[in-house]
């Protein structure tokens, strides 16, 4: 197989660099599963530390241009890709399917997402706004403005490989930075696709470089060395995280994290199960668990849990497990074998230490990486599945005794990034709200992405908040300017 063969889809595989379609320096490729089968469907080119410099290279030499450009230029630029991701959601979603092996409706529904960010991103290119104010002591005037911070590497995870791409390119974008891409090795087909359509909606040679690798930790590190990168933006697991933070610090790059997370999901007896039920399928089930938003820890209280659990042991049983690509399945394979075996020695270890199996439990026997939706009840407050990412689609159940158990239980982990509550008592869910140690909470919703909002976690779950305004300051430096007149 050739170096420049299109092998799916029509997606180039080969590097981009400088707006150009390129081996990687060695020759190498990266092989590319479907996860409902195994089989290799696609190989990419897989860069090496040479190629990751030449795309620094590409980003530095168009730097000065695009950040020069009109906002208003950058921001039809990004809304010309949103039209142009939302004319191709079907082929987006295919292509998602393909290599990430999701069931197909939340692979339309990411590829809805993915576009959506470079609409909002296309509207807040114009508005990076600064500000001025009169010194207190009259001295001067203090003008503040957000410049462009710099050449972005933008390292995304392979569980939402649309959404995380255009979330960190998007406002990169919009502020007038130039970016290098560098998607999981899982899934680097969909990186690729959105680096062309960036290309055809108008984005210059060396704006936007596609980097795939499986050899991601020598080929980022030599990036971050060089003193023309000025930021990363990293989505992916806590202990991956930390290695990049110290190896930013080097070099003194700055960072947005959006790390792992450990979702607890609460009910209290005075919700309303309808809802809550609904809301914990979605909050556990989007992408079949493989979401860092997935609520991990399900705590229920007393009076309810019993009618709970049976009613999301129910739900969950009626869910139709097969290849993503089937219209009919809702819930596709995991990623790979090693996620597999992961969740299943979760649910080993919590029924070894004395939780039921209420349905699932098992992987079935087929071809592919699949596991049946699972509900553990009566879960030891100290089982490992309650410290640890599921990533899988296993809902954990414990029982508490009022407010006060139920917020230190959710906050009793060292991840802080999303939390849901069911209450009918707005009072309540406002200031359990309050007090749980999370970056986002979900109250009386199973769903809380949205690209107009600020995303991101406390504690070890990142550094730094994605969509929003606040995604767009992100990447951009504040610069003082003392004047008078």
């Amino acid at each position: 197989m050739t170096a420049t063969a299109t092998e799916t889809s029509g997606v180039g595989t080969d590097l981009l660099l400088g707006g150009e379609r390129v081996a990687s320096s060695d020759g190498e490729r990266i092989p590319v599963q479907d996860p409902a089968t195994g089989e290799v469907v696609a190989t990419v080119a897989n860069a090496t530390v040479a190629d990751g410099l030449r795309a620094v290279d590409a980003a530095a030499g168009a730097g000065a241009d695009w950040a020069g450009r009109a906002p208003r230029q950058r921001g039809e630029i990004l809304r010309r890709a949103f039209e142009l991701m939302t004319e191709r959601t079907e082929d987006f979603a295919q292509l998602i399917v393909r290599e990430n092996g999701k069931a197909l409706a939340d692979a339309r529904g990411e590829a809805t997402y993915a576009a959506e960010f470079f609409r909002w991103y296309a509207e807040e290119a114009v508005r990076n706004t600064g500000s001025l104010t009169t010194a207190p002591g009259g001295a001067n005037r203090i003008l503040v403005v957000h410049q462009p911070i710099g050449v972005s590497v933008l390292v995304t995870p392979w569980n939402f490989p649309a959404a995380m791409a255009t979330r960190k390119l998007g406002p990169a974008l919009a502020a007038g930075c130039t970016t290098i891409l560098k998607p999981a090795s899982d899934t680097p087909l969909t990186a690729l696709a959105i680096g062309e359509l960036l290309e055809e909606a108008g984005v210059p040679p060396g704006v936007v470089n596609v980097l795939p690798s499986s050899r991601s930790s020598v080929v980022v590190k030599a990036m971050l060395d060089d003193p023309r990168v000025r930021k990363l933006s990293f989505t992916g697991s806590t202990e991956v995280g930390r290695v990049l933070l110290a190896q930013a610090g080097d070099s003194v790059v700055d960072c947005s994290m959006e790390l792992g997370g450990n979702a607890p999901f609460v009910v209290f007896a005075d919700a309303d199960l309808d809802a809550a039920i609904e809301g914990a399928m979605v909050a556990k089930m989007r992408n079949g668990g493989e979401a860092c938003t997935a609520a991990n820890r399900f705590y229920v209280e007393a009076p309810v849990a019993a009618e709970f659990n049976a009613r999301l042991a129910e739900a969950m049983a009626g869910l139709r497990v097969g290849p993503g690509s089937d219209p009919g399945s809702d819930v596709g394979p995991l990623i790979n074998q090693p996620a597999r075996d992961k969740v299943a020695a979760l649910v080993a270890g919590a029924s070894d230490a004395g939780a039921t199996v209420l349905t699932g439990g098992t992987a079935p026997e087929r071809p592919g990486y699949f596991y049946l939706p699972t509900v553990l009840g009566d879960v030891p407050p100290e089982a490992p599945i309650l410290r640890e990412e599921i990533f899988g689609p296993v809902a954990p159940m414990v029982t508490f005794e009022g407010t006060e158990e139920a917020v230190a239980m959710a906050n009793d982990t060292e991840f802080g990034l999303v939390a849901y509550v069911y209450t009918r008592d707005l009072g309540r869910g406002l200031a359990v709200s309050e007090a749980l140690e999370s970056g986002m909470v979900g109250l009386n919703r199973g769903l809380v992405s949205d690209p107009a909002a600020p995303f991101g976690g406390v504690k070890q779950s990142g550094v730094g908040r994605e969509g929003g305004h606040e995604g767009l300051l992100e990447f951009t430096e504040s610069k003082y300017i003392a004047v008078s007149w």
